[in-house]
């Protein structure tokens, strides 16, 4: 994890990174989703089309976030 010091900062950096920079809310959402049932016996990974869709659907949809 990386912080910045503007939206302009992590911008420059992202042009040179293969990488993608989240908001706090996509962070917090994307953590509140992915570790939801984490303690359920029942639990189990996510697929990666379970995983892609629920990175579509926090608007992740920049090629770093492909996993096929």
């Amino acid at each position: 994890m990386r912080l910045f010091r503007s939206e302009e900062h992590a911008r420059r950096w992202q042009q040179t990174a293969d990488a993608d920079v989240l908001t706090l809310d996509q962070a917090a959402g994307l953590a509140r989703a992915w570790y939801v049932n984490k303690l359920a016996p029942e639990w189990r990974r996510h697929t990666v089309a379970e995983a892609e869709a629920l990175f579509a659907q926090l608007g992740l949809d920049r090629d770093f976030w492909r996993l096929s």
